[in-house]
């Protein structure tokens, strides 16, 4: 997490024309609340029709009142992972170092956004790690048997039930600035429940206080689970575009793609229909998997098509 600058006398009415630097802890579509270097939240708006900030973002703000303020510009940012379609982008967290990718035994979650959200967070230049919660459940092998050419790749998987035991997910999060994304319906509050029991109550505060209840679905939060450590809580997703990427950022994003890159026939191969292609070689191989082969060739397709 980026350093904030210390002040003094944040609340003081005289002051309010004052620039004064925090953390952006929610995110309510087109408000958020700062939270000020002596833990004061502040609810800000942007000024026109920015809307571009999210949770882990350090901003520099000036009061309109006591609890009230207006984003004026915000600090360069070490890391940020958003998704996109062909229309628009969903900034999802910034400066985190690690993605927890949640996936369950039940519901089945979709193999093709998993592979989504490790692209998307091997080209932002940020680890991944997927958790398997509801471990408890019978469908446990067959979930398992689907992550293994990921755990094959050298991908981190913590295996979970997190209703009656959070333990073995806190080591993955200690001195990490960690985002939550998954499908709806994957746990992830249930997670956030059992490594933060008094979270909820807070987090209502902060939804009454934002007059934004009805938005609560797209809300973002970051929370502190210790002093080195943050979680950022992002909405269910159904979907991940990455319309962001170029091919070049997709085909890197396929670690176990690179390599073979560079030894193709063309140098702009697709790795599609292209004669003497190293990656379909390595697939033919045994050395790629065809199933990730698959996810690849069906991103690159929709990139392609946009």
């Amino acid at each position: 997490m980026l350093p904030l600058t210390s002040t003094n006398n944040i609340i003081s009415l005289n002051n309010k024309l004052q620039t004064l630097q925090g953390l952006v802890v929610a995110a309510y579509g087109k408000r958020y609340q700062v939270e000020l270097p002596d833990k004061k939240r502040i609810s800000c708006v942007t000024r026109g029709k920015k809307t571009d900030l999210a949770c882990g973002d350090i901003v520099n703000i000036k009061l309109t009142d006591k609890a009230e303020g207006v984003v004026e510009s915000s600090e360069p940012r070490n890391s940020l992972l958003y998704r996109s379609n062909a229309f628009k982008s969903k900034i999802l967290a910034s400066n985190v170092t690690q993605v927890v990718i949640v996936l369950a035994t039940q519901p089945s979650f979709y193999e093709a956004l998993l592979n989504r959200c490790l692209a998307a967070a091997e080209a932002a230049n940020i680890k991944p790690l997927i958790v398997l919660n509801k471990c408890d459940l019978a469908e446990t092998n067959d979930a398992k048997n689907k992550l293994k050419v990921y755990e094959d790749l050298g991908y981190e998987i913590v295996y979970l039930s997190a209703k009656t035991d959070i333990n073995p997910l806190l080591p993955y999060l200690s001195h990490q600035q960690s985002v939550l994304v998954g499908q709806s319906g994957m746990g992830k509050s249930t997670i956030i429940n059992a490594l933060l029991p008094n979270e909820s109550v807070r987090t209502q505060e902060i939804s009454n206080t934002l007059d934004s209840g009805k938005h609560t679905t797209t809300a973002t939060h970051l929370y502190y689970l210790d002093a080195d450590s943050t979680l950022i809580d992002s909405p269910g997703l159904q979907e991940f575009g990455l319309n962001h990427l170029t091919q070049e950022d997709l085909e890197l994003s396929f670690i176990e793609f690179k390599p073979y890159l560079g030894n193709c026939r063309f140098n702009d191969c697709k790795h599609q229909v292209e004669p003497d292609c190293a990656v379909k070689q390595a697939v033919n191989a045994g050395k790629i998997n065809p199933v990730r082969m698959a996810f690849y060739t069906e991103l690159s397709q929709e990139l392609l098509s946009n």
